[in-house]
């Protein structure tokens, strides 16, 4: 089964400061057909304003990534982490027993363009915890490349989470698949550009939902940045 999640049909918030699509319910956009899928609760594509930012607020027991897709993100938290996080970088913070942050984008002339995703915690209250990676473009290019997992394999950042996610970069030419383990749902979102997934074309924003199937096949890519989750059903 593969379901199509077009991007004209997300979610939309805007906050002046903040323009947000949300590809599952969130805050104020609620929609009983779309609360998540398997483990993957969030994916709010953000776009934060030069000189503005998310002020300090709290998270429990939820296992939260950041992929920056242009400008920098600044973040603090209570655990005493100051960071920038610039594209190419993965954040994973570990919320666990709770958890106080904030997120800035100090540039005077330019957006912040990232991602922001929430997967439920495979163990609740954990200690919070904090762990953030580059990954190199060349690493990422023609191939499905593992940034975040539950044990860390191939130098991803470790989630206290049963979910894989995979970053990729693919051009005219390149195509990767991913073999699912039986019962296993998957997620691809595509960041920009456009692909087939098992032959259904998508384009920038769109999503594809994939349950009982054996593999998650990209080809017929154009300038496509994409990712790809495997998740817990």
């Amino acid at each position: 089964m593969l379901a199509l999640r077009p991007s004209q049909e997300r979610g939309y918030a805007d906050h002046g400061w903040l323009k947000s699509f949300h590809s599952f319910s969130f805050a104020g956009y609620y929609d009983p057909a779309h609360m998540g899928w398997g483990n993957l609760r969030v994916i709010n594509e953000d776009r934060v304003a030069p000189g503005k930012g998310f002020g300090t607020h709290g998270h429990r027991d939820m296992e939260i990534v950041s992929y920056v897709l242009q400008g920098a993100l600044a973040h603090q938290d209570s655990m005493g982490n100051v960071k920038s996080i610039p594209p190419g970088d993965v954040q994973r913070m570990s919320a666990g027993t709770g958890v106080q942050h904030s997120e800035f984008n100090f540039a005077p002339n330019e957006t912040t363009h990232f991602l922001q995703i929430w997967l439920l915690p495979s163990v609740s209250g954990v200690t919070p915890s904090y762990e953030q990676k580059t990954f190199a473009k060349s690493d990422k290019q023609g191939r499905l490349c593992l940034v975040a997992s539950p044990d860390g394999a191939q130098g991803s950042v470790k989630l206290n989470a049963d979910a894989r996610m995979y970053a990729g970069l693919f051009d005219a030419g390149q195509t990767d698949s991913l073999d699912l383990r039986p019962g296993r749902k998957a997620y691809v979102h595509v960041v920009r550009g456009a692909l087939t997934v098992n032959g259904v074309p998508l384009h920038i924003g769109d999503a594809a939902l994939l349950a009982d199937e054996p593999h998650v096949v990209l080809t017929d890519a154009r300038d496509a940045e994409v990712l790809v989750f495997d998740l817990c059903a």
